[in-house]
This record gives structure tokens, sequence and C-alpha cells, in this order.
């Protein structure tokens, strides 16, 4: 008894250790073609906002959808009530481009006032990644935090966003609090490498996500305001100034495209790698529509067409629909199919906003898989015991099998944070350079 109770003791320690691992960083298995979608959490717990959205195809319940959609994932789905009206590979993941600054903006322009100033510095600048739009940030000119998100949200400008990450504490903590912002909102397809939205090996996010990034982000009057402006003057040095104009051709109309009646923003994303990206946010008869659309088949102008008609068809024919799946609500629990609570009174722009840990479900499972590791370690010394009493050898203990059988029912995977991606490509190679120096998206 004396020999084998302090093998116990370290083995139960070992189990103990085994369990972070176990619910923390070990990756689930990739998905074949045709089975349920990286938004499942593990066996048994389904998928974030319901059943459906973890199946391939289209999911929709009413007739009526737009034929040419060539999108690798959209979605539709009511602002208010969070129901999810149509969708196709919702989970999918995908490289997000600047579509990921939405989660950016909804992180961080609550923490600094609009009025607050800023005087650029080269450092500020040195780790832009090469090829990047910009909105033609210099170092040594002084900027308010309203210019500066006027570049982000207008000319989805990476110098501004650089900027905006170093008086947030540097691009590493920026990246860390917008990953947990994601946990909280149960964005679980992301993963966030660089603020930007970037290509940068494993960024990835799907069109579930960037709907959820939207409807968190609409509900900061700031936010709003800035995905909705159409053009703005910025800093050119001195008291100088060049008008910028926004980049969502369905809030301008550029490049042959109407204007979309009712459209509030938000916002547009493009690189060599992740193509054309969009999720849109129209308001009509009082109803607010959210649409997603990723990488098209076609050019430039198929994201904001594509948009347009799926969100024609939602203030039509999708009136009709009966939901295919929910938008979690953010923070709480959340089951496979999470219980959606209406948008809460709209939060001051400039009130606290430090992005919560991991969810209470993830850290739930964590204790899951330790309770069990524990539970299997304890029954294999009670049976040592009980053997070293009836004078039975301690090794006949079948100990070691059982903690291996626990480890392997052990809840909560890490979903995967994405394979291997090409090495970073130009924002946006096409356009031309503007005298400020960056290159802009029309």
């Amino acid at each position: 008894m004396r020999e084998s109770s302090p093998l116990s003791r370290r083995a139960l320690l070992g189990l103990a250790a085994a369990a972070v691992p176990l619910t923390a960083t070990a990756p689930a298995p990739a998905s074949a073609a045709g089975a349920r979608s990286a938004g499942a959490r593990s066996a048994g717990t389904g998928v974030v906002g319901g059943e459906r959205l973890g199946l391939g195809g289209v999911q929709v319940r009413a007739a009526g959808l737009p034929k040419k959609l060539t999108a690798q994932a959209w979605l539709v789905a009511d602002r208010d009530t969070g129901e999810v009206l149509a969708s196709y590979n919702a989970h999918r993941r995908l490289a997000p481009a600047s579509t990921l600054k939405m989660l950016f903006a909804d992180t961080v322009l609550p923490k600094f006032a609009p009025e607050q100033r800023y005087r650029v510095t080269d450092a500020d600048l040195a780790d832009i990644p090469s090829g990047s739009s910009l909105v033609g940030v210099q170092a040594g000119t002084t900027y308010t935090v309203e210019q500066l998100w006027q570049g982000v949200f207008l000319r989805s400008g990476n110098d501004a966003v650089h900027v905006l990450a170093h008086m947030n504490g540097g691009i590493a903590r920026t990246v860390a609090e917008m990953q947990a912002r994601a946990e909280y909102l149960h964005a679980l397809d992301t993963h966030v490498v660089s603020p930007d939205g970037f290509d940068h090996k494993g960024q990835i996010s799907s069109a579930y996500d960037l709907t959820l990034f939207a409807r968190a982000g609409l509900r900061n009057p700031d936010f709003r305001r800035h995905c909705g402006t159409r053009t703005a003057d910025f800093p050119a040095g001195g008291k100088k100034t060049f008008q910028i104009q926004n980049t969502d051709r369905l809030l301008t109309g550029a490049w042959g495209l109407r204007p979309y009646a009712g459209l509030l923003g938000v916002k547009n994303g493009y690189t060599s790698h992740a193509g054309n990206t969009f999720t849109g946010a129209a308001t009509r008869g009082g109803r607010t529509l959210l649409v997603t659309v990723m990488h098209p088949a076609e050019g430039s102008n198929a994201v904001y067409e594509q948009t347009a008609a799926l969100l024609d068809w939602g203030f039509g024919a999708g009136r009709a629909a009966r939901p295919v799946g929910l938008l979690a609500a953010p923070g709480g629990t959340n089951a496979g199919r999470p219980t959606v609570s209406p948008l809460p009174t709209e939060h001051s722009a400039h009130a606290s906003a430090t992005p919560p840990g991991p969810s209470p479900l993830r850290l739930a499972e964590g204790a899951a898989g330790t309770a069990a590791l524990l539970g299997a370690g304890a029954w294999a010394l009670l049976r040592r015991r009980r053997a070293g009493t009836a004078g039975a050898p301690a090794e006949a203990a079948p100990g070691g099998r059982r903690r291996d059988r626990a480890a392997g029912t052990s809840a909560g995977a890490v979903p995967p944070q994405g394979g291997r991606r090409r090495a970073p490509a130009p924002e946006n190679p096409t356009e031309a350079a503007s005298p400020q120096g960056g290159r802009h998206r029309r």
C-alpha cells in the first residue's frame, strides 16, 4: 500500500495535466466532402446555429431563390430575430479578406473617443504587409481616431488598421483580443492571424461568422455611421486634405452598379487568394436583413450582384421562409441550437469593451474532460488498493487501459485552425496606386 499510493498520486496529477491539451489544443479531424462542416464543436454537441447549417449545399424552406449564385458560401439572416432564412455552406472555412475588419472594428472601435488625436510614427507603419490596400496614412502626421476609422471603413486601409492596432497595444495583443471576441460571439470557424484580413497562412472565417461580426458591429452607432459613409476628407499633411470614397459598390453605385435601396453597409473585401467577399445589411419595411457572400466564381461585381439578389429574395419570397438555423446570441452557453435573444439596447460607442475570454461552454468542456480523466484515475487507484489487499501484484491493475479510454472519450476538441495557405498576395493587384501611395480597392 505504501508503495502503490505515491504512484497513484503521480498518475492522478499526470491525468489532470493531460486534460488541458485534450480540451484546449487537440485539433479535430478534417471533415470529408459532404460531411458536417467545421462548425460542429465535437461529436454529440451539434453545430453552432443549428444542425442544418452544418450540412453542405443549399439549406432553405421557401421557393424563389436566385438561380445564378456561384459563391462558395453565402447566408441570409434576419438581424433582429437572428433567424437564418437560407444558406449555402454556412460554416465552410474560407479566407475572409478585408471583411475580417468587421471583427477588428467590433473589438477595438469602442476603446477610443472619435476626437482623440494621435501622431503616427514610422514604427506604426513598419509591419504592414507588402501589397496592402492603403488609405495614405503618413508618419509624422496627427490624425483623429475618427479619421483613422474612416480610412478603415471607406478605403479598407491596412495602414489605418495597423496604426489603431498599435494604439491598442500592438498587433499581437489586438489579434488575441479579436480571437477572444470571436469566441464570445460563437464564431468558432474564425482563426485570426492579423487584424487587417490580408492573406496570411491559416487566416480563415465563414459566412456564418462574418454575419455574426456584422450583426454585433451594427449595434454600435459609430460602426453603423462609418460603414454607411460614402465620402470623407482625409488628411494629406499640413492643412491639406483629399477626398476618399467608400469601396462598397452597393452603397455608392460605382462600377456600373446602382446603389441598393436601404443599404446600411457593411464591409467588402478582396485579395488574390480570397477573391471577393462581402457582408451587406439593408432595411426595408422595418426589417433588416444581413447577407454574406464569399468567393463567387465571376469578377468583382458578382459579389455585389449576388448579395443584392439575395437581399431581394429575403425581402420578397423570403418573408415566408421558415428558418433553417439561428445566429448565436453573444456570450453564455451555446448548444447545437442556441437560443437567440433580442438585440440589447445599443451601447455607448466609448464604453469599456474588453473582450472576454473563452466561452463558458469551452470551459465546461475542459472541466468535463478533466473530471472524466480524474474519475478514471480514482477508479484505477481503488482497484489497485483492492488488488493489493487481496495479495495480487499492483501491476495487475488495469489503470493504464482505463486512462487511455477516458482520454479517448474526453469532450471538447477545438476545431482546426485551418490548413496550409498560399504566401501573401497583393490585396488588390489590379488597381493603380493613389497619389498618396496606397493601392486602393474600387
